[in-house]
């Protein structure tokens, strides 16, 4: 009876875990991206190439390419980790994986524009 408690309570723990975890990072919609960078003091990020981003990006977006990891991960060891992060890239995968790792690196709150910059109506 005790072991079948115990792994009932390591599995509740590793669920409850899993559960936070997944809430650091939130996938929003081009109308809820908009909304949330600009009604809120936000660190916006670009991690697409700088080619990519000079062929036009969101107003006000640092640029910190995710395929240049050495300077990823020095760039974003400047940010406030307590401040939300809003990523995006070109479609949408290199926003997931940057924000997997920055939430290994501990941040708090991040967002990731679902469908990248492709799916951004007011491309510049």
């Amino acid at each position: 009876m005790n072991k079948i408690l115990l792994i009932i309570t390591v599995m509740s723990s590793f669920f409850s875990a899993k559960a936070q975890q997944d809430n650091t990072i939130k996938i929003l919609t081009a109308s809820e991206f908009n909304e949330g960078i600009n009604n809120n003091d936000v660190q916006l990020v670009d991690v697409r190439t700088a080619k990519e981003f000079n062929d036009g990006a969101i107003k006000n977006a640092l640029n910190i390419d995710f395929f240049q990891q050495e300077i990823f991960n020095e760039e974003f060891g400047k940010l406030n980790k307590e401040q939300p992060v809003y990523l995006y890239c070109r479609s949408g995968n290199r926003s997931h994986q940057a924000a997997l790792k920055l939430e290994a690196m501990g941040f708090k709150e991040i967002y990731d524009l679902k469908g990248g910059y492709m799916g951004w109506p007011d491309k510049k």
